[in-house]
């Protein structure tokens, strides 16, 4: 267990540190045996040292009973508010470059590639990733490829979605719906967008007349040349800026569900979020010193974009954290981490600001901390309530 708690002015991600269920001062964490691959499955938040003893953030009191009132000059408070915290789950990642893809030449039997990118371009939807037969090969956005010739009477199905889709972003879809279905209106879109192309207005879609894949490409190697033969791997490519790749436990691979929102913590501290884009099929076991693998260490990797690709700067690489989203406690009163006095006997407590600045001590029950806030329960307690806060 990660035993040095972060600074109080720079708090980490959600942390259960234990059921409103447990008495207080009840221990909030356990050590586990130490693993063969560098992975800790630890909940992001604060530390609880063993025996309830510190949190970080967290005073301690010094003297008083917890039901003792005393007056003074008028403390520096913060309000009790219902809130919906999130307990989260650590795992470890690593930043690296976008997927590397390898772009194929399709239908074009007999043809010859006119037209090559330079390494280095990048590539964004609608743009030309290479040409043949003096035909511009554009690019769309999409999670899979074309497969059939696409035309209307075709069926419906998720292909011709990935059109409609691209067809509206390029400007060519006025009055087009993303429904799967291939009828007149993706027809003329079609019609415009070839009309757009300079190529003959069919309003038919072979698989072969566009490139389709995740994002925005960057060239990172060519395979072929002007007047080669317009067929197989024409280039090399990446995803557009980094990707975080998250080693989940198998155990706990329920929590990687693609398009939910996670938090990262990047090389240096900065946080941010990233969307799962995809999870992987296949486990993985790291060996130990003897060439054994053990299955119960087995994780499954995560593939995360970041929702602000700019949060890394001119980062290319390194260890980060990721979290993951296993609960939600909702409309709970929460404090912030300042407000909580670590008891001496154990347990913790908040000091209640009533009138005058008087101040009475109330023991409290801790459940989730989430981005400064706790989650407590203590008798008298309610949305609106002063407490005295951390002085700044």
């Amino acid at each position: 267990m990660d035993r040095n708690p972060p600074s109080p002015s720079t708090p980490r991600m959600a942390e259960p540190l234990g059921s409103l269920d447990d008495a207080p001062g009840a221990e909030a964490s356990r050590s586990s045996p130490p693993r063969r691959r560098r992975r800790r499955w630890l909940a992001a938040g604060l530390v609880v040292l063993a025996g309830g003893v510190a949190v970080a953030g967290v005073a301690t009191a010094r003297g008083g009973s917890a039901t003792e009132e005393t007056a003074g000059p008028a403390p520096r408070t913060a309000t009790v508010t219902r809130a919906d915290l999130a307990e989260r789950q650590q795992v470890d990642g690593a930043l690296g470059p976008a997927e590397t893809y390898r772009i194929i030449a399709r239908g074009f039997p007999g043809g010859t590639l006119t037209g090559v990118p330079q390494v280095g371009r990048r590539i964004g939807r609608g743009q030309e990733v290479f040409e043949a037969n003096g035909r511009t090969v554009p690019l769309f956005y999409g999670r899979s490829p074309l497969w059939r010739t696409l035309h209307e009477g075709v069926s419906d199905g998720r292909d011709v979605k990935i059109l409609q889709n691209n067809l509206i972003k390029l400007g060519h879809g006025d009055g087009l719906e993303v429904d799967g279905h291939f009828g007149p209106a993706t027809e003329t879109a079609v019609e415009r967008w070839q009309d757009d192309l300079n190529v003959d207005e069919t309003g038919v879609v072979e698989p072969g007349d566009v490139v389709v894949q995740p994002g925005p490409l960057h060239v990172s190697a060519v395979h072929a040349s002007p007047g080669s033969p317009a067929q197989g791997r024409i280039l090399t490519a990446t995803g557009s800026g980094a990707q975080v790749v998250a080693e989940v436990p198998v155990t706990q691979a329920q929590l990687a569900v693609p398009d939910a929102e996670v938090g990262i913590t990047l090389p240096g501290g900065r946080r941010t979020t990233g969307t799962v884009e995809r999870v992987g099929t296949a486990a993985d076991a790291a060996e130990d010193e003897n060439g054994s693998r053990d299955l119960t260490d087995a994780t499954v990797p995560a593939y995360i974009t970041l929702n602000d690709p700019d949060a890394v700067g001119r980062l290319t690489g390194g260890p980060v954290q990721v979290y993951f989203t296993s609960r939600v406690h909702r409309n709970v009163l929460a404090v912030p981490v300042g407000a909580l006095l670590a008891m001496p006997g154990g347990g913790y407590a908040v000091d209640v600001v009533a009138a005058g600045g008087v101040t009475r001590r109330v023991p409290v029950r801790i459940g989730v901390f989430d981005g400064g806030r706790v989650e407590v329960q203590g008798a008298g307690l309610a949305a609106g309530t002063a407490v005295k806060a951390a002085a700044s």
